[in-house]
């Protein structure tokens, strides 16, 4: 059977340049690190609120089976490990799955990273109780059908994390013009503008997989602090969306 696949080969090419950068924070992947806390605090915030979890227990999430997709390095993966999720990460760039693997191994971390696509494991009949699908969506050859797959992946009352970047003005001149070509935090040519989606567009393309999107908050940077907070009304540039498979 031939597998049917939303991966762009020209993104993934990208991604294989860089693989062996992901745990320096000084890096390529520089601005992740700096969002991982912020993202990091949403996600689990969200996870514990809907599977009724005590973020104070040692580990939370233990019993949660959870899919990292576009893992990368395992920047995400790792502390959902951490929290006691059966985590499995997943990246269809080959070259991120031993950076990932030899870190986490290092780390005294049992994660199950796999080289495969979306489209793949649900074809494989894997499901999740979450799924975690952060920067990812802007980078596919065909947004619906990629997260139709995503949504197949979640079991019934299950939940999604979704982050991806807002289409105006404003995003070209941070997220492109000022990450690519002012600061040199990613190498040019990394995102294209025209493949950003917006927050509405986003919801519209949620509702049609059959999930039901339950939040949406945005990721905003302060270039005093250097550091990265949620806000419930500013998604002019990164944002992030929460949806339910419904039961």
């Amino acid at each position: 059977m031939t597998t049917t696949t939303t991966i762009d080969p020209g993104e993934i090419e990208k991604f294989q340049a860089m693989a062996a950068e992901w745990w320096d924070p000084a890096g390529k992947f520089k601005p992740l690190h700096m969002l991982n806390p912020c993202r990091l605090d949403y996600i689990t915030s969200q996870i514990a609120a809907e599977f009724g979890r005590d973020l104070s227990e040692p580990t939370p999430f233990k019993g949660l089976r959870v899919l990292d997709i576009g893992c990368g390095g395992g920047l995400l993966s790792e502390p959902m490990a951490r929290l006691g999720a059966d985590v499995v990460g997943a990246d269809a760039a080959e070259r991120n799955i031993p950076v990932a693997r030899v870190h986490a191994e290092d780390q005294g971390l049992t994660i199950d990273y796999r080289h495969t696509t979306a489209e793949a494991l649900v074809e494989k009949g894997e499901v999740f109780d979450a799924v975690l699908n952060m920067e990812v969506v802007e980078h596919v050859a065909d947004p619906l059908a990629y997260l139709t797959a995503c949504h197949d992946l979640l079991k019934p009352g299950g939940l999604m994390t979704c982050s991806t970047i807002n289409r105006n003005p404003k995003s070209y001149a941070m997220a492109i013009f000022g990450a690519e070509v002012v600061m040199r935090w990613l190498p040019k040519g990394t995102h294209e503008w025209s493949k950003f989606i917006t927050p509405d567009e986003l919801y519209e393309l949620l509702g049609k997989t059959g999930l039901d999107p339950v939040d949406r908050k945005g990721f905003v940077f302060n270039p005093v602090t250097w550091s990265w907070r949620l806000s419930d009304k500013d998604l002019s540039v990164n944002y992030v969306t929460t949806s339910i498979r419904p039961s």
